[in-house]
């Protein structure tokens, strides 16, 4: 009797251990279950690589190397002929316009304004006389012809040796920098004949070569800028001045900018803001107007064929989804590139990678943007 009891006793205590074990694994499947359930529906939501909509044929911007020149970089040199007898400024001076830089030996030129003043008198009294008398009828028009342009033709040589003597004495013709002075005091010179050469201390010019390319779409220059190499926190404003109309012998258009001072410097107030010297190199960057334009640019990736259609997939920032559209394709470019002419706007965003495993009103992820250290983006 005893060994029944013990029996009915042992059963009795394992059904309990197996009734807790099955409830305790019952509870585990749940969980189990339902974080495979959240796991999946995480998973369902696809991650797809999207790209902007351009305008195609636009050029935003192009970097050209330059040369900063003198606004003006000239030869002085006398009109007349003589021997150099004062030559006061030296190479690396600054001078003020009007400065006397040079002067010629002015003997010669006094001895014939003197001859010709003295002239001048003559004629310009008995002219005078002849004039007076006309005017009284006592002389015939001839007569008062003759007087008259004698006194016009013995004035302008009397103007023109004044200023031949005047013309003895070399002048700077703007505030600058003497480069070089070519001759020595006590040489003798022709008219026309160098003698000092200056560059001007206004505002420089920067001047860079472009080719055809960027010739043909000169119409579309907005802007210019430049940066050189000793201003690193510094960009200058230029203003166009002029571009050549023919090409030089490397078939380049030049092209002259005005270099102007930063708005920087004009805001802090500095009289002579300090800017780059000629002869320095620099980077000029032009900016071209956005160009209007029907026709827009997609990778051909984007593209695929939906009921005959050429299509494809627009991401909805608001909504985070994607839907098809058709698009008219006009172009397959051999650089990837798909021309679309209607069905899209420049500035859309487009599934350019998994766009075959899309359905309409589909919810995705975006695939974040490359890193800017991950170097050929392998990462």
């Amino acid at each position: 009797m005893c060994n029944v009891e013990n029996f009915i006793y042992i059963c009795g205590k394992n059904l309990n251990i197996m009734v807790k074990f099955v409830a305790w694994l019952a509870g585990l499947m749940f969980i189990i279950s339902a974080c495979t359930h959240k796991t999946t529906e995480v998973k369902g939501i696809k991650t797809v690589k999207v790209d902007t909509v351009r305008v195609y044929g636009e050029k935003s911007s192009s970097t050209f190397p330059g040369k900063v020149k003198a606004a003006s970089d000239i030869n002085l040199a006398f009109r007349i002929s003589g021997p150099v007898v004062k030559v006061y400024a030296d190479a690396g001076a600054f001078v003020k316009k009007g400065q006397l830089l040079a002067e010629m030996d002015e003997r010669d030129y006094i001895v014939q304004l003197t001859a010709t003043e003295a002239e001048y008198n003559r004629i310009k009294t008995e002219a005078e006389r002849v004039i007076a008398l006309y005017e009284k009828g006592s002389v015939t028009p001839n007569d008062y012809d003759k007087a008259v342009y004698g006194l016009r033709q013995i004035s302008a040589k009397y103007d023109a040796h004044k200023n031949a003597l005047s013309d003895t004495k070399l002048c700077a013709p703007f505030d600058g920098y003497v480069q070089k002075r070519f001759f020595e005091v006590g040489e003798t010179i022709g008219a026309g004949t160098p003698v000092v050469s200056m560059i001007s201390a206004n505002l420089p010019e920067v001047e860079i070569n472009i080719p055809s390319s960027d010739f043909i779409l000169r119409d579309r220059f907005d802007s210019f800028s430049c940066s050189v190499d000793i201003f690193r926190e510094t960009v200058f404003p230029l203003e166009l001045i002029g571009v050549a109309q023919k090409a030089n012998l490397n078939q380049l258009y030049t092209v002259r900018l005005k270099m102007k001072a930063p708005s920087t410097q004009i805001a802090s107030g500095k009289d002579t803001p300090q800017m780059p010297s000629p002869g320095m190199t620099t980077m000029v960057t032009v900016q071209y107007k956005m160009e209007e334009s029907a026709s827009v640019y997609i990778p051909l990736s984007a593209v695929f064929a939906k009921n005959d259609a050429t299509s494809v997939w627009v991401y909805n920032n608001h909504l985070q989804t994607v839907e098809s559209r058709s698009i008219t394709l006009t172009e397959i470019r051999s650089d990837g590139k798909a021309i679309v002419s209607a069905g899209l706007q420049a500035g859309e965003v487009v599934v350019i990678a998994g766009v075959h495993v899309l359905r309409q009103g589909e919810k995705v992820n975006l695939l974040p943007a490359v890193s800017p250290t991950n170097i050929g983006s392998l990462l």
